[in-house]
C-alpha cells in the first residue's frame, strides 16, 4: 500500500484525535503570552519583561516532539528567545521540506474590542472556531504542522520518508524591520542553520486558496529639506523648509517608476506615511523630513528609485537628502516549482478546489527565505482579515485539513517506502 493511501486511511481513522490534539495545542500555547513588539514600544507594554518570551511556547512545542520521539535542536540568540527545528525522514535523496511559523504574537489591543472572548489569551471553541490572540497568526498552523509530523509517524514511521520534512517553531516574526529578523529565522541563516531545499510558511490565510510565490521588495526612504530658521513675523528672512516639501510632495503623485509590470505583482507603489518638521508654530522652519514607504516588483532596487528621486528633488531644490531606511529586495518564485504542484495536486481532492499562485505587497518570512536561495511559499489556513484584529479567529476544520495536507505534501515531495 502506498505511504499516501495509508496516511489518508489512519487519518479517516483518526480524525477526531488529530482534531483534539490541534485544538489542545492551539490553545496551551495562546495561553503562553509571547507578545512582541519592537523595542521603541516597549515603554507602552510595561508588562513585558522582554520581547517575546518564545520559551514559554518552546517549552510545549519540544514537550510534543520528544514525546513523539521526534529528534529537534534548539538555537537561540538571546536567552529565553529560541528557535526550535524538528527533523523526520532518513534525509537520503537531497529533499528537505522545511514547515515554518513563528511562536511570537501581536498585542491584543484594547480589551474591550474583544467581543467574542472574555481575555484575548484565553481562547474559545464556539462553533468549530477557535478564538484568541494568535490562533490564526501563528500558534493554530504551528499546531497543525506538529500534528503532521505526529501523523506521519503513527501511519508510516519515523524512517518512511526518503527525504527529510522540518518542522521550525520560530521566535521574532511580528516585530516590524530588520529587528524583527534579529532572534528567528533571520538568526537562523546568518548562521547557516537552516539546510531546507524548500519551505511553506503558514502566514497568509486566504483559506489555502492562495499560495503567495511572489512578493513585492522596497523598503522605507527618509527625504529631509533643509531650510533656515526665523521668527515668524518675520518669515521673508528665513527659507521654510515645510514649504519647499510641500512642493515636493505635489511631485511624488505621479511617481515616474521605471518598471516592467509584474504578471502577480502588478506595479510598484510609493505612499508618504509619516512627516515632520519644524520647532514650533513661531519658527520658519529650518527642517521637514519624511519617510515614504515603497513597495517594488522585480527588477526594481532601492538604489535605483533613490536615484529618481534625487532627480526629482533637484528640480525643487539642491540640498534635500535622500536616505535609504530599510531595504528589501522583490522576489518571485516560477509558479511551476514542484513545490507548488504538490500543493496543488494534493489539496484539490482534501479541500475541493486548486490553490492558485498569488502575489503579496507585503511580506512574510517566506521572503527572507527566498532571498536566501531557498524557494518558499506563504499558504495556509485561515481568513486573511483575521490576522492582528481583536476576535483573532481560525476555523478548526482548516486546521486539521492543513495538518493533513503537510503529510500529504510531504509525502509527495520527499518520497517514501
Amino acid at each position: 500500500m502506498k505511504a499516501a493511501q495509508k496516511l489518508r486511511e489512519w487519518f479517516d481513522s483518526h480524525q477526531s484525535q488529530v482534531r483534539d490534539d490541534i485544538v489542545r495545542l492551539t490553545m496551551e500555547m495562546v495561553r503562553q503570552r509571547t507578545v512582541n513588539v519592537t523595542p521603541d514600544k516597549l515603554i507602552e507594554h510595561p508588562y513585558l519583561a522582554i520581547r517575546g518570551e518564545e520559551w514559554r511556547v518552546a517549552a510545549i512545542v519540544s514537550r510534543e516532539l520528544e514525546a513523539w520521539g521526534i529528534p529537534f535542536t534548539r538555537h537561540e540568540r538571546q536567552q529565553g528567545r529560541p528557535n526550535l527545528l524538528g527533523r523526520m525522514g532518513r534525509n537520503e535523496n537531497g529533499k528537505r521540506l522545511l514547515v515554518a511559523a513563528h511562536m511570537d504574537v501581536v498585542p491584543a489591543g484594547d480589551p474591550s474590542e474583544w467581543k467574542k472572548i472574555k481575555n484575548p489569551f484565553e481562547p474559545e471553541v464556539q462553533q468549530g472556531m477557535l478564538y484568541g490572540r494568535g490562533v490564526l497568526d501563528n500558534k493554530g498552523p504551528l499546531a497543525s504542522a506538529l500534528v503532521a509530523v505526529k501523523m506521519l509517524r503513527e501511519a508510516i514511521g519515523s524512517e518512511a520518508l526518503a527525504g527529510q520534512l522540518q518542522i521550525a517553531a520560530l521566535s521574532d516574526e511580528e516585530a516590524t524591520g530588520e529587528d524583527g529578523v534579529d532572534y528567528g529565522v533571520g538568526y537562523l541563516l546568518e548562521e547557516g542553520l537552516i539546510d531546507a531545499t524548500c519551505a511553506i510558511v503558514p502566514d497568509i490565510g486566504e483559506f489555502m486558496r492562495s499560495i503567495d510565490i511572489a512578493e513585492k521588495g522596497g523598503g522605507v526612504m527618509r527625504v529631509t529639506a533643509r531650510g533656515v530658521q526665523a521668527h515668524g513675523s518675520t518669515p521673508e528672512r528665513g527659507v521654510n523648509a515645510i514649504h519647499k516639501m510641500a512642493n515636493l510632495l505635489q511631485r511624488f503623485e505621479a511617481f515616474p517608476f521605471v518598471y516592467e509590470p509584474h504578471p502577480l505583482l502588478g506595479h510598484p507603489t510609493i505612499n508618504v506615511g509619516l512627516i515632520h518638521g519644524g520647532a514650533a508654530p513661531n519658527i520658519v522652519a529650518g527642517s521637514c523630513s519624511i519617510l515614504v514607504d515603497l513597495r517594488l516588483v522585480p527588477g526594481q532596487t532601492m538604489e535605483s528609485v533613490q536615484g529618481q528621486m534625487l532627480e526629482i528633488t533637484r528640480q525643487v531644490a539642491s540640498d534635500f537628502e535622500v536616505e535609504i531606511v530599510d531595504s528589501r529586495a522583490p522576489h518571485a518564485m516560477s509558479p511551476s516549482h514542484p513545490l507548488i504542484d504538490a500543493i496543488q495536486r494534493n489539496a484539490e481532492p482534501v479541500l475541493g478546489f486548486r490553490p492558485e499562485p498569488v502575489g503579496l505587497g507585503g511580506a512574510t518570512f517566506a521572503k527572507w527565505l527566498n532571498l536566501a536561495g531557498i524557494p518558499s511559499v506563504g499558504w495556509g489556513p485561515g481568513d486573511d482579515n483575521a490576522f492582528h484584529v481583536a476576535d483573532e479567529y481560525v476555523s478548526i476544520e482548516e486546521l486539521v485539513q492543513f495538518s493533513l495536507l503537510i503529510g500529504l505534501v510531504a509525502l509527495d515531495l520527499l518520497g517514501d517506502d
